[in-house]
């Protein structure tokens, strides 16, 4: 399996550079699921977990979108819609990434044309800690710098 990728949006603080360095773990997750799949679905299903408010949920989801692109690409199927999902607590201001939104959309369609895949953006607030998504509906969960806000530790982990 080959992994290349190429950023959408570049990070402008470290902890987006820090993000960035997760991609290629992140490729090869999501070419596992496409050759698991035998492709995507026609809808993709993107979940991430504490995404917070500021420019690195975007720059997230960009990347997401333009490696799953690739990969069709390089298999010459079709882009799947993308549905995505952006959790963080109830305090978190969702609004700031809602007002972003247009602006990522035209930067996603100048890069990628129309046939980059429609976007649907949602915000699922709420601990991580309960359930926050029925069974088996999400395809790909992402959580980076989640982990050094957990309040407790799982019970599973003692």
């Amino acid at each position: 399996m080959m992994i290349v990728f190429k950023l959408t949006f570049f990070p402008k603080n470290l902890q987006g550079t820090g993000l960035q360095r997760s991609f290629p773990v992140l490729n090869e997750a999501i070419n596992k699921i496409a050759n698991d799949l035998n492709g995507f679905p026609r809808s993709f299903k993107i979940a991430d977990l504490g995404c917070s408010s500021g420019p690195n949920t975007l720059f997230l989801v960009a990347n997401i979108i333009d490696m799953v692109h690739d990969i069709c690409s390089e298999n010459n199927s079709q882009v799947p819609q993308f549905q995505v999902f952006l959790n963080d607590l109830f305090e978190n201001d969702f609004n700031t990434v809602f007002r972003s939104l247009p602006a990522f959309y035209t930067k996603m369609r100048e890069k990628k044309g129309d046939d980059c895949g429609s976007c649907f953006v949602y915000a699922v607030p709420g601990s991580f800690y309960g359930r926050l998504f029925p069974n088996e509906s999400i395809h790909l969960f992402h959580s980076s710098y989640a982990v050094h806000w957990l309040s407790r530790v799982s019970i599973n982990i003692i």
